[in-house]
């Protein structure tokens, strides 16, 4: 029980508040752990494919064995001290490992600078995605947002959220760190096609089952929402396995098709195009006011999984 009233409290905190500003947050200890490992590492194995690739093996085991076990060791101590003190810090840490509010602040703010101009939507958000987005027009940025609000539920409350009932916050820390090291070192290219290799991997295995959680609770949430969640879940059927990664496409898929609209396509990242595929049907044309949407639809998910997986842990428990 205690886990679960940690976490209902951290996810009613961040609902209300958001990541606290003016504390030091544990994923910018992450981020600095990584960047300064990564530095080690590149000059202790030499730049071959294989040494690359092992190295980025050893990245990932450092920086989840010490995102877990730091959290783990401390909230142990303190709740040995006083069990309200672990209690307190653990619901602290729960609060600043869910990301709802803010996923649902880069909406409003990319609809916000849309509505001012296009312009400023670009710049809007830039902050989100890493496409190219200053020749994006505006159907693009909205695209983008709406895209950014879906793909990210995923990784910013339902994973979380699953982890966090398993094991409390250290384990919900160790999936942070997880994804931490994929946004970082993740990517195609030349630096981190081999070095990166295994945190991407991770990555889209930690997030296998609560992508599709969260494509589920989507579903169920755009029936609350009085969308159109028998297209929702008939574009999910279809379309959910185009997208490269097996899990992004989860939760665009099923947007797609509660807003009535098309998402995904070819973007252009660092000057060059890139072929992605395209979720659900242009029954029409994308407006600003489907970011809104976007983030209620969220919304609507997040809070189901809430009370789906604390219901789940508790029967679990009994």
């Amino acid at each position: 029980m205690t886990i679960t009233f940690a976490v209902l409290l951290g996810f009613a905190l961040d609902w209300l508040l958001g990541d606290p500003k003016k504390l030091p947050h544990p994923v910018c200890a992450v981020g600095k752990l990584i960047s300064g490992t990564e530095k080690v590492l590149r000059r202790i194995f030499p730049a071959t494919p294989a040494s690359l690739t092992f190295a980025g093996i050893v990245l990932w085991l450092i920086t989840c064995g010490v995102s877990f076990a730091v959290p783990f060791f401390l909230l142990r101590w303190l709740y040995h001290v006083n069990f309200w003190l672990g209690f307190a810090a653990e619901t602290l840490l729960c609060w600043m490992i869910f990301a709802r509010k803010s996923l649902a602040d880069a909406g409003y703010h990319v609809y916000g600078a849309i509505k001012q101009s296009l312009e400023e939507g670009r710049k809007a958000i830039a902050w989100y995605v890493g496409r190219d987005t200053a020749e994006l027009s505006e159907e693009g940025v909205i695209k983008a947002a709406v895209e950014t609000v879906a793909e990210n539920l995923t990784d910013g409350v339902v994973s979380p959220l699953v982890f966090m009932l398993i094991g409390g916050a250290p384990l919900g820390m160790l999936y942070k760190a997880v994804n931490t090291l994929d946004s970082m070192v993740g990517y195609h290219n030349d630096k981190y096609e081999y070095f990166g290799k295994f945190s991407a991997k991770m990555d889209d295995l930690f997030n296998f089952i609560p992508a599709r959680l969260s494509a589920l609770c989507m579903i169920a949430g755009a029936g609350m929402l009085h969308l159109d969640n028998r297209n929702a879940l008939r574009i999910y059927r279809r379309d959910r396995s185009k997208h490269k990664s097996p899990n992004a496409g989860q939760t665009e898929s099923v947007c797609a098709g509660a807003l009535h609209i098309q998402l995904g396509g070819d973007a252009s990242y660092f000057g060059k195009i890139v072929k992605k595929a395209a979720f659900g049907d242009p029954m029409r044309r994308v407006d600003r006011t489907d970011i809104l949407a976007a983030v209620d639809l969220m919304t609507a998910a997040s809070v189901f999984a809430l009370v789906l997986c604390c219901v789940i842990r508790l029967i679990a428990k009994s």
